[in-house]
């Protein structure tokens, strides 16, 4: 089975079946891909940006197809923002693949080899996990992201993408089949699900025979299904209930500029700001600034009580504003006493993805990071950088929150695990 996306669903008869094809051709694949050299995947990598280079008009049409559409269904506007393919995007893409081609390879990496008294050498070898299965929403830049890393770390992927993005998964995968043939490697290392029936979903989560992994990146109902449901691991985050903390000692300058980009730089990501929370002794000189800039970009404001009385025009937070990822230009505003309020707001309503502090005191940074128990906390820095790009990942296939087996964003080596060898010269044990 090949990587080729089929036109129409009536082409696709018997949905489980067609998993059971995919899942062989996968497998069959992972096998390959175990033995792929560095430099064949590299190979591969680089073909595949030359194509999505060639065919970016093709993509360009058949993302504003989709935006056309999405636009007809009433997708809202987080959702379209995520499905659009801007020319810098696209170029994001192509440069993303050269990136992951450049990255060192973890396969075959072995740490820690040590003696052991009956002179054998033990150590632990990083190794592929083998079948991923991807199921994302909106995003067509997906597709590329989670073929090159899967790609780069030798596993053969298995990619469903949402409906509203068909024309553009479509477009994409055309450019992922032609870099693979032109490499010499199997096009069942990358398949794209042609059918948007969702009985699919349920097959490709239920097939621990062909698939050894699930990662779902989408809305909270899908990922809490797949969860449910899958029976092999996944890889997943929730929500993205992300925290800015401004301490008295900050500097406020450096708070303003980090809180209005932790907010406003795109609203529709899992790593934007959704609650900014205040210290008392400086609620007052910062919250009316903050105020004028968020209202410049349209941002509402849900506050608490002592922020309501600085801010007058923000209505009023509930009691499920302090736990909700808005996607949207929506910030919820709480003004607290000191770190430990802070910290016990981000415990008690965050979703462990990723939280800042924003603070001049070394003893308090230390202290933020080693008591807020998220995939990624930061200081004195945006929320936004909690990407695997800018964490010189080259790309990620998406952000995780679990704590086993991988946690924060996950590129390469997240996609791999690690087998014990073990190296001698003829002993046998006494």
């Amino acid at each position: 089975m090949s990587a080729q996306v089929i036109s129409t669903d009536e082409a696709i008869r018997d949905v489980e079946t067609y998993m059971a094809g995919l899942g062989q051709a996968a497998r069959q694949a992972a096998a390959a891909m175990r033995r792929a050299s560095s430099g064949a995947k590299n190979a591969a990598l680089l073909a595949i940006a030359a194509r999505l280079e060639a065919q970016r008009a093709a993509i360009a049409a058949a993302n504003a197809e989709d935006m056309a559409r999405g636009r007809d269904g009433g997708l809202d506007a987080a959702l379209l923002d995520r499905l659009e393919l801007t020319a810098p995007r696209i170029d994001a893409m192509i440069e993303g693949l050269r990136q992951v081609a450049a990255l060192p390879d973890p396969v075959g990496e072995i740490d820690g080899l040590r003696y052991r008294p009956s002179g054998i050498q033990v150590g632990q070898m990083r190794v592929p996990l083998g079948v991923i299965g991807i199921i994302y929403e909106s995003r067509p830049n997906v597709t590329v992201e989670a073929a090159s890393l899967c790609l780069k770390s030798g596993n053969a992927a298995i990619l469903r993408g949402g409906s509203e993005a068909r024309a553009s998964n479509a477009a994409i995968a055309a450019c992922l089949r032609d870099g693979l043939a032109d490499a010499g490697l199997p096009e069942g290392a990358v398949q794209v699900v042609a059918t948007t029936d969702r009985a699919a979903v349920g097959r490709l989560i239920a097939m621990p025979e062909y698939v050894d992994v699930i990662i779902p990146r989408g809305g909270k109902s899908l990922i809490e299904r797949i969860s449910r449901e899958a029976r092999v691991p996944v890889i997943k985050h929730l929500d993205g209930v992300c925290h800015v903390y401004v301490d008295a000692t900050a500097d406020l300058d450096k708070a303003f500029a980090i809180a209005v980009n932790a907010k406003t730089h795109r609203y529709g990501t899992c790593n934007t700001m959704e609650t900014l929370l205040v210290d008392a002794p400086v609620a007052e000189r910062l919250l009316p600034r903050l105020a004028a800039a968020y209202a410049e970009h349209g941002v509402e404001l849900r506050g608490c009580e002592r922020t309501r009385a600085i801010l007058p025009e923000a209505a009023a937070a509930s009691e499920a504003d302090w736990g909700t990822e808005y996607l949207a230009p929506v910030l919820a505003v709480r003004v607290v006493e000191g770190i430990e309020a802070a910290i016990e707001h981000i415990e008690r309503h965050g979703s462990h993805h990723t939280d800042a502090i924003v603070t001049d005191d070394y003893g308090l940074a230390r202290r933020f990071l080693a008591e807020v128990d998220s995939s990624s906390v930061m200081v004195n820095a945006s929320t936004r950088f909690a990407d695997g790009f800018e964490y010189g990942l080259g790309a990620e296939i998406g952000i995780s929150t679990d704590k086993l087996h991988a946690r924060g964003p996950v590129g390469l080596e997240g996609l791999t695990t690690r087998k014990y060898v073990v190296l001698g010269d003829g002993q046998i044990r006494q």
